[in-house]
């Protein structure tokens, strides 16, 4: 995968844990933050999957089955 520079703002706190947990563990910041977003997103990945069976047992949202979809693209 192609790695590329970001530049971004966090809180003096966050940056001097990440500091501190980079220097004892012996790792790079980057690969703390690459783990870190990496297991958030997993975790935003499961809210929104909850989020979505709620909207579809409420029925604001309606479930669509993958076969129906297939065949209207022509790709049973």
């Amino acid at each position: 995968m192609k790695r590329i520079r970001a530049t971004f703002t966090v809180d003096e706190e966050i940056l001097s844990e990440l500091d501190k947990y980079a220097q004892e563990l012996g790792t790079k910041k980057s690969h703390i933050i690459e783990s870190s977003l990496t297991a958030f997103f997993d975790y935003l990945d499961l809210k929104l999957a909850e989020k979505r069976l709620v909207e579809i047992e409420n029925g604001s949202s309606e479930l669509v089955i993958a076969e129906d979809v297939w065949r209207e693209l022509g790709i049973e």
